[in-house]
């Protein structure tokens, strides 16, 4: 039993409110102690609580994270048997699984359920529904609702513009994308560099390696994830030298890179032939860890 729930249960005749396990499975599942997590919902099923719309919602976007989308989609259907209502919230975080996980048909329809009950979108659910038009590569459609969002005086942010510029890149059309980063440096974003890490990841998906590099290096910003996804993709174009050497220089200036990128280099250079090389760059990390 996780250490903090058994701490419950020796304070006396307190009895945990549903409110109580909820914020446990919210913090169990955010620190990846999934197992726990579920230990605790097995248990509030078993206790005199009912689980409610907050507690469900809570199970089901921790399941969509750790990428469980089938069983977030089973809690879903379990919301909608015992006749929870969702709010915006809710619908758009079942949108986006069912997008990740390629049911676009089944995006839709839930979309379409959530304006016909009449929830008012905002923000959020606008960028959702353009993203759904940009994987349908219904661009047009994206971009007269993002005429029709400016004019009812919403703000398009950051992750409108990343997501229209993802849409452009996937239907092939790398030089409107480019066009639309120029026009987002013009506007007062505090930050183009959500949409700058999408337009890196997708020119190497679209072969483009090269120009990619020089992209990356005409960036003034870059984050773990741009440094991340551009290793990545130097990885699988088998470039294991240029990866090698962009992850030194992060190293250098104390800049992370996530373990699934590390792993891909040191498995490429590794299968390469290049043990000695694959020996002096694990030392480095080893050492990047200790000193950051």
């Amino acid at each position: 039993m996780p250490q903090c729930y058994s701490g419950i249960y020796n304070l006396g005749n307190f009895t945990p409110r549903i409110v109580t396990y909820n914020i446990l499975i919210d913090g169990l599942f955010k620190s990846g102690k999934l197992g726990a997590a579920r230990t605790i919902l097995k248990e509030l099923g078993e206790s005199d609580h009912i689980p409610n719309a907050i507690t469900y919602t809570t199970v089901m976007k921790c399941c969509f994270r750790s990428r469980q989308f089938e069983q977030g989609l089973e809690i879903f259907s379990e919301m909608k048997e015992k006749g929870y209502t969702y709010d915006a919230f809710t619908y758009c975080t079942i949108i986006s699984a069912l997008i990740k996980i390629g049911k676009i048909e089944e995006a839709n329809e839930c979309m379409e359920q959530m304006i016909r009950n009449g929830i008012e979108p905002d923000m959020v659910s606008y960028n959702t529904l353009i993203n759904l038009y940009c994987k349908e590569g219904r661009m047009e459609t994206a971009y007269n609702l993002l005429d029709e969002i400016e004019k009812e005086g919403f703000d398009c942010d950051k992750y409108t513009h990343a997501i229209q510029i993802d849409g452009l890149c996937k239907a092939g059309n790398i030089e409107a994308a480019e066009r639309h980063l120029n026009i987002m440096s013009m506007m007062s974003l505090d930050s183009n560099l959500v949409a700058f890490n999408c337009f890196l990841d997708d020119l190497c998906k679209a072969g483009q390696v090269d120009y990619a590099m020089k992209v990356f290096k005409s960036m003034e910003l870059k984050d773990l994830f741009t440094y991340s996804s551009l290793v990545h993709n130097l990885c699988e174009a088998r470039r294991f030298h240029n990866a090698s050497k962009l992850m030194l220089s992060c190293l250098r200036g104390g800049m992370k890179i996530l373990r699934y990128a590390q792993r891909a280099i040191l498995r490429g250079l590794r299968s390469s032939g290049f043990i000695g090389e694959t020996r002096r760059l694990q030392s480095k990390i080893h050492l990047a860890r200790i000193l950051h």
